[in-house]
């Protein structure tokens, strides 16, 4: 059976499965959404959502990309915000980052080769290095000297998280939402997935309407 055979049968399993646990469930999906939850998240395939959170379809509203990267002038991000903000109304927008991230380690290799060959070939020649720059920029200009390699790369990840949460909270979508009579009540977080155990850690970097 080929990996997209498997897909289609699996996905006939649990169909099935949802089926018995809950009759009418697929039928209920069908009305509509209302998920109070927006995840920001990286396409790294070990980090799937709603499966790392226990959720059912329907609950978390998703964007995801290279890195977790939240840029100003992305189109495809500001739309997905604009639209969980404005009609599907959630409340909460979660970025999350994640440890062992391909994205941040070749960000981070890429400014060590800069250090070392400064006429070495510059990664933004490609449409995945011009996606990172961004974060490549940021990583230059981090502390990293005292670090062991695994300790800078995760306190990449932990940067680049913070990063991207104030990004969003520069973002039309949120600051519109937040300067409206009262301030919507939307929340933006940074969170960081341990890949290594499977647990989620909180930044602590939440932000709210001025108002909150």
């Amino acid at each position: 059976m080929s990996p997209i055979e498997e897909l289609l049968f699996t996905n006939g399993k649990w169909a099935e499965t949802v089926d018995e646990a809950e009759p009418g469930f697929f039928e209920y999906c069908t009305k509509g959404q209302s998920p109070k939850v927006l995840w920001i998240g990286c396409a790294d395939s070990r980090v799937p959502e709603s499966v790392i959170t226990g959720s059912k379809p329907g609950e978390i509203f998703v964007h995801r990309n290279i890195a977790n990267q939240f840029h100003l002038e992305d189109d495809s991000a500001l739309s997905v915000l604009s639209y969980a903000v404005e009609f599907v109304g959630v409340e909460h927008v979660v970025l999350a980052g994640h440890s062992h991230c391909g994205g941040a380690a070749a960000c981070y290799q890429a400014v060590q080769k800069a250090a070392t060959d400064p006429h070495a070939p510059s990664a933004a020649d490609s449409a995945l290095g011009r996606w990172l720059a961004p974060l490549t920029d940021m990583i230059g200009k981090l502390d990293l000297s005292d670090k062991k390699p695994s300790e800078a790369l995760d306190y990449i990840v932990e940067e680049n998280v913070k990063m991207q949460v104030e990004n969003i909270c520069k973002s039309e979508p949120i600051k519109s939402a937040w300067a409206r009579s009262g301030g919507k009540e939307v929340w933006v977080h940074g969170w960081v997935y341990d890949i290594g155990t499977g647990r989620i850690r909180d930044l602590k970097v939440s932000r709210g309407p001025p108002s909150a």
